[in-house]
């Protein structure tokens, strides 16, 4: 991670919120230990920052124009480029490209454990800090809105369902499904599938508290029931793509 942290010098009135997260998260760095695994990879960036005293994710909707996942609410990001040195690249460079968010207006703290897509793409989930006064400038072929919404939300959420799901490999999980109500935009935002798995994990990081709902987690073993989980996961699609040979 060194030489990652950018615009560490956060005003004081919010260096101590900051700083617990921080703490928390680093703890969490999982850093390149899953990126000798043989599956395409990806990442998207889960950019945080502070508003009236609270942490923040600012989440984008994808453009009606896109092929795959229309008008879905996701994190910035994408798959990795032959130029991209890291994942941290990867998330950087499409954060730019898609809400004009330059890199060193990033303060890259961890990389958290990484998730599967449906299209099999490994995608590592990169937290880092942005100031509250950035200007988004969305590009529209990829970005149609861009809001922010509370982290507080994906652990006491005031609408919220969950549904099982089977992936193609027969893995078994549940998939998180948040309604909010963002009274700035005047309209509801529907967060669910792997952008709500990152953003439910996160949350769960850095406040240490148990969520109103029911997740796959030993709540008292965060670190080792995340990693296990991910294993599982990994070795159901192993043994479907060993299968077909």
């Amino acid at each position: 991670m060194a030489g990652r942290c950018r615009c560490s010098a956060l005003p004081a009135p919010r260096q101590g919120l900051m700083e617990e997260a921080r703490r928390r998260l680093r703890e969490f760095d999982v850093g390149d230990k899953f990126s000798r695994l043989p599956l395409p990879r990806a990442a998207v960036l889960l950019p945080l920052t502070e508003r009236e005293g609270r942490l923040h994710l600012l989440l984008t909707v994808r453009s009606m124009q896109l092929r795959r996942s229309p008008g879905e609410v996701c994190f910035p990001g994408g798959k990795r480029e032959a130029t991209d040195k890291d994942d941290i690249d990867t998330a950087l460079r499409e954060a730019e490209e898609e809400v004009g968010l330059q890199p060193e207006k990033v303060e890259v703290i961890c990389r958290l454990m990484p998730g599967i897509d449906k299209m099999n793409n490994l995608v590592t989930p990169v937290v880092g800090f942005i100031e509250d006064t950035f200007q988004v400038t969305p590009n529209p072929d990829e970005v149609s809105e861009v809001f922010l919404m509370p982290l507080e939300y994906f652990i006491k959420p005031l609408n919220y369902k969950t549904f099982p799901y089977k992936t193609s490999s027969g893995y078994s999980t549940q998939v998180h499904c948040f309604i909010y109500d963002d009274q700035e935009h005047k309209r509801s935002f529907k967060i669910w599938g792997l952008t709500a798995h990152f953003a439910v994990f996160l949350a769960l990081v850095i406040f240490g508290e148990r969520p109103t709902f029911e997740v796959d987690y030993d709540l008292d073993n965060l670190i080792s029931s995340s990693e296990n989980n991910f294993i599982n996961l990994y070795a159901a699609i192993h043994e479907k793509k060993k299968s077909k040979l």
